[in-house]
């Protein structure tokens, strides 16, 4: 388990260099929150480039800054892949898209889509001055017991961010989320969880493709596909977002909502 720190900016540190295609690499700062869009955005060029940021907004929680300092020749495209990107990852824990757009190409998006910045030391400074987020995260094996560690995760999380009442809606949710990966996908995974604004966040990490399929009530004479109406019951939003070796399944539960069922 392990609670994650605020990356911060250091000129020195490594990078991972992730290339896209001919024209175009995404370059990782490893020891910080900077990732850079360099080279030629070709038309080939947005699907992999956004596996690539979703690759590295799941490897390690927290915001990302994304510099387009070093890219030419962006048109409406890069806005609008930026943009998409950031809607995916926005009901995940502890997930967030800063630009830096100092040549101005970030075009076509609407306001509240992103938020922009001139400079790399702006959109740090701005970073900075937001909360740092609480975050817990756990790598699980799909085997028996991995539920229940989930669920004393998402307690211990529970108690920690004062939101008891989310616990037994939470924990439901953990169990099912990490049940249908040893179920289905048999892939190591990692739970992470994190409060925002009066909800709490849960997502788990897999590495099978298969996308979830919900399909309302199961029958009751089903034994079994009762995993994501359950989810479906306690969470206000869920969802799954595909990602170049894998998936993240994430829902999202509100106090207000378990405050108002046990008030009718």
């Amino acid at each position: 388990m392990s609670v994650a720190d605020r990356p911060s900016a250091r000129p020195d540190s490594p990078a991972t260099v992730r290339p896209v295609e001919a024209g175009c690499r995404v370059v990782v700062d490893d020891s910080s929150a900077l990732v850079r869009l360099s080279g030629v955005l070709a038309p080939a060029g947005p699907d992999r480039v956004r596996d690539a940021l979703l690759a590295r907004l799941v490897d390690r929680p927290g915001p990302i800054v994304v510099d387009l300092a070093g890219l030419r020749h962006a048109g409406p495209t890069v806005g609008r892949l930026l943009a998409g990107v950031r809607q995916e990852v926005v009901d995940w824990p502890a997930a967030e898209l800063l630009v830096v757009d100092p040549a101005g190409v970030v075009a076509g998006v609407a306001p509240g889509e992103l938020a922009v910045f001139p400079t790399a030391d702006e959109a740090l400074a701005a970073l900075a001055r937001t909360p740092m987020a609480a975050v817990l995260s756990e790598e699980l094996t799909p085997a028996v017991g991995a539920a229940r560690r989930a669920r004393q995760l998402v307690t211990d999380g529970c108690d920690r961010w004062g939101m008891p009442e989310l616990t037994e809606s939470a924990c439901i949710a953990a169990t099912e989320l990490v049940n249908n990966v040893v179920a289905h996908a048999g892939t190591a995974m990692t739970l992470r969880l994190a409060p925002a604004d009066g909800a709490l966040r849960l997502a788990v990490r897999d590495h099978c493709p298969r996308q979830p399929r919900y399909a309302g009530p199961a029958p009751l004479t089903s034994t079994g596909g009762r995993g994501l109406l359950l989810i479906d019951t306690v969470a206000r939003r869920w969802g799954s977002t595909p990602l170049a070796d894998g998936k993240v399944v994430w829902c999202v539960l509100h106090t207000e909502d378990e405050s108002r069922w046990h008030r009718d």
